[in-house]
């Protein structure tokens, strides 16, 4: 019916023959992030994920976003006609957002959409033959990202000094702690007792080995409130020692970094190399050059979203249930199932006593072996040879299967080309931007009756009404 290569292949189509030159990267210098949104419609009115093999279906993209920017929080503007997050993942979702408005008004129009009526007055319902799968060329960055790096196989390696070496980190630490002295001298004692190598990836990334037959220790954080015990505990994944058969392997004791910070006054990263540099199951924000970002990481998001849909706080006024993501699949990069399911879904699992039909999904979490074009793994091994520092697009595209303006390429959270006299134009304003998608909101509100709108919104407008008197 549909598997993860169709969908990435379907996405990576759709960026080349339908996304404009204009916001992409230069492939000899830049690269970028892509996710989509793909609407998966089957011939029946019956459950799609569990519909048999031969069944017909048609697979479209209707939301799509690249970029991997995000401004600080003194960019930010209370107006909200700029994007804070231009990461890949949030253009996407909000291009999404613009799509559902478009079939809302569809619906409120008695026109073919993915919607029907509900059982309450103004509400509506997603069709049961229609899901959507989100696409991401890349792991989300945030705590998905953070797992240990695969041993290479076949690969030379070489001794390093003990200032490359790992330690396991005993504690996470607040935000306002470093590294303390004991901890310096534990990660020392480690580099001068076991033998430290330094291994290299096919993409160039470098790690520590230890080569002494030596299980890992899990060791895990005790608070006084008992709460998030298991956010420093390391991942089954980090045990490579085979003790059934006796062999000796080489053990990874590094992991995949995340730039993503950890959100202020909670737990902290302990940042000694190795295998305790990050926490994980920690709730982060993204990083930015200077000025701190407010934006939660996409990881983060993504975990949200998988509790409380897709549509947004104003489009729940106009639908009976939230609209959820049936599958999230990731293109060819580094992944770790375990480290994406503990982000987006082990971590909200104990959330309760949320609202009639919010739930946190079983989403199924999936990747493709295709690879997108323009990521910084496929750019970095055609320029292999060139010293052209490749450097993230500054740009981010955002797309959506609407018939008005679909396309829109912004740079710094504004539209691409916007100067400082500009900003503050509705020229200068993203269509996917909180300001316009409120009044795309607003339209929609205006163009059906007082009698079927549903009960939050009627009586908003008879309190506004009878105030404006």
């Amino acid at each position: 019916m549909w598997s993860a290569d169709e969908i990435a292949g379907l996405c990576y189509l759709h960026y080349r023959t339908r996304l404009p030159k204009q916001g992409k990267p230069d492939p000899n210098r830049e690269w970028t992030s892509l996710a989509a949104v793909v609407k998966v419609e089957s011939g029946a009115q019956r459950e799609v994920l569990d519909s048999p093999g031969n069944l017909q279906v048609t697979k479209e993209v209707v939301a799509m976003g690249t970029g991997t920017k995000c401004i600080g929080q003194n960019k930010m503007r209370k107006t909200g006609d700029i994007l804070n997050d231009s990461h890949a993942e949030v253009v996407a979702k909000r291009s999404f957002q613009r799509y559902l408005l478009h079939q809302l008004w569809l619906a409120a129009s008695h026109q073919q959409c993915i919607f029907s009526p509900g059982t309450e007055t103004g509400k509506w319902k997603l069709k049961p033959n229609i899901i959507f799968i989100f696409f991401s060329s890349h792991t989300p960055c945030g705590d998905a990202s953070i797992f240990p790096i695969s041993e290479p196989e076949n690969q030379l390696s070489k001794p390093v000094t003990g200032g490359h070496a790992a330690g396991k980190s005993p504690e996470c630490r607040s935000n306002h702690n470093h590294l303390c002295p004991e901890d310096k001298r534990k990660s020392e004692k480690m580099a001068s007792n076991h033998i430290i190598k330094r291994m290299k990836t096919d993409d160039g990334v470098c790690f520590s080995i230890i080569t002494e037959d030596l299980a890992v220790r899990h060791e895990s954080v005790e608070r006084k409130d008992n709460t998030n015990q298991k956010s420093c505990e390391c991942s089954a994944e980090m045990q490579t020692a085979n003790k059934d058969t006796g062999l000796v392997r080489p053990k990874v004791v590094d992991v995949h970094r995340t730039g993503a910070k950890c959100v202020p006054g909670d737990l902290d990263d302990a940042r000694i190399p190795g295998l305790g540099y990050h926490c994980v199951g920690l709730l982060r924000v993204k990083p930015g050059r200077g000025d701190r970002t407010c934006s939660m990481s996409c990881s983060d998001k993504l975990a949200r979203w998988n509790v409380l849909g897709c549509q947004g706080a104003l489009l729940m006024h106009f639908l009976q249930y939230p609209v959820y993501l049936s599958a999230i699949i990731v293109g060819k990069c580094p992944y770790s199932q375990e480290a994406m399911r503990r982000a987006v879904i082990e971590r909200c699992q104990h959330i309760s006593s949320l609202p009639d039909g919010f739930l946190t999904q079983e989403v199924k979490l999936l990747q493709s072996e295709l690879q997108f074009e323009h990521s910084r793994q496929a750019v970095q091994g055609v320029q292999t040879n060139s010293k052209t520092k490749l450097v993230p697009c500054s740009a981010a595209i955002s797309w959506s299967a609407v018939p008005e303006q679909p396309l829109d390429v912004t740079a710094d959270g504004f539209r691409q080309g916007t100067t400082k006299k500009g900003i503050g134009s509705q020229q200068s304003r993203s269509k996917i931007c909180k300001v316009e998608l409120f009044h795309k909101f607003q339209k929609l509100v205006t163009i059906i009756s007082q009698e079927d709108l549903p009960d939050t919104l009627r009586k908003k407008m008879c309190l506004s009404h009878h105030l404006g008197k």
